[in-house]
């Protein structure tokens, strides 16, 4: 779809528990030990981009669900978290959100900012020298929030001082060094021409309320449809599944294209359901090259989650897989039955719904 998103932010199941798992880790770890410092950006293409632009310590949280658990996983292999999201008000929210996980997690973490560009991928594609040097002056977590709060508030102003302050002195409490501490209350002082003893007072004073920092006036995104949501991960996952293990293709008989989304999804179903012994490369697959980018994700999917399970265990969890996505499809459509329903405008057009209500009930029994 022309408007469809670039990742899918899903949400937690037993099968995919995004507060566990950070994409392409099992790639990036030798290089994080390497490097010193692993890159996290928030899609799955922006990994796929940096890896073909030689810089392979990088992974992705689930959209911007980063969690203190992701950042324990990384402390495993380096301590230097260096944090790229999307240069957006989504992406900026979202990196504010990761700075107080990442001082529980005690991991340093820096920021990334990105010029000339939306995202990691975009930028890869216009300079890789680029991307390496914005890696390289990526920015200590503490000093991009003043830089941010700089820009978002007027210091010459009693009431900006304060919103200011209040913004900060969060993050400030969370450090775990007194000295660090002191050195940012300095700067708080010196930024809004206050006492060094005013700030310190007010740093020791109870938290104050959110609702009198910058997120009162943030713009928060609407939050998606999670159902929808999970119908794309399942047909993301049942169909790496079916792509990267041929024989798991008897499982595609009864698999109605209906089943999937128009689109990527859609058209490698029915590739597969068409070419049912193909092992070849995707690439190689002049079908596929239009979609060569899901094709991409769903097989960096598969080397990450799938790739170590035996024969057996991968056709139980895509046996279960599929009949999830059909119990998610019928979901789906009988909330679409029901608000037609209730727009109907005479018996007949009620009567034709419910039947179309039956033949769905049919598929999950």
């Amino acid at each position: 779809e022309p408007n469809a998103p670039k990742y899918i932010n899903t949400p937690q199941t037993v099968t995919y528990d995004k507060g566990r798992q950070v994409f392409g880790l099992h790639l990036a770890k030798e290089a994080m030990r390497k490097e010193g410092f692993v890159v996290v950006v928030e899609g799955n293409m922006d990994v796929i981009a940096s890896n073909q632009a030689g810089v392979t310590n990088i992974v992705a949280s689930a959209g911007t669900a980063m969690t203190e658990m992701h950042l324990k996983q990384l402390k495993r292999f380096t301590g230097d978290v260096r944090l790229s999201f999307d240069a957006d008000n989504a992406g900026i929210a979202a990196t504010e959100r990761v700075i107080p996980l990442a001082q529980k997690a005690e991991v340093s973490l820096r920021i990334i900012t990105i010029r000339g560009a939306k995202d990691p991928d975009e930028l890869i594609s216009k300079s890789i020298s680029d991307w390496r040097k914005a890696i390289g002056k990526a920015v200590y977590a503490p000093d991009w929030l003043i830089e941010r709060y700089k820009s978002q508030f007027d210091l010459k102003t009693a009431m900006g001082k304060r919103s200011f302050t209040d913004a900060l002195l969060a993050t400030i409490r969370a450090l775990r060094d007194a000295v660090e501490q002191e050195h940012y209350l300095k700067r708080i002082a010196e930024l809004t021409d206050t006492t060094f003893e005013a700030v310190s007072s007010k740093f020791a004073a109870p938290a104050v309320t959110p609702e009198s920092t910058l997120r009162k006036i943030k713009v928060q995104p609407k939050s998606p449809d999670h159902t929808v949501l999970e119908h794309q991960r399942l047909q993301d996952h049942f169909l790496a599944m079916v792509l990267m293990q041929p024989k798991l293709r008897h499982l595609l008989k009864e698999s109605s294209p209906v089943y999937f989304n128009e689109g990527p999804a859609r058209t490698l179903l029915e590739f597969l359901k068409k070419n049912p012994t193909f092992t070849g490369n995707p690439k190689l697959a002049t079908p596929l090259q239009q979609i060569g980018d899901y094709v991409k994700i769903i097989t960096l999917q598969f080397e990450e989650l799938y790739q170590s399970l035996s024969y057996g265990d991968l056709e139980d969890q895509a046996t279960r897989l599929k009949h999830r996505l059909i119990d998610v499809y019928v979901k789906i459509q009988k909330h679409r039955l029901a608000q037609a329903m209730q727009a109907a405008k005479n018996d007949d057009e009620l009567q034709a719904l419910m039947k179309k209500a039956d033949k769905l009930n049919a598929l999950i029994k």
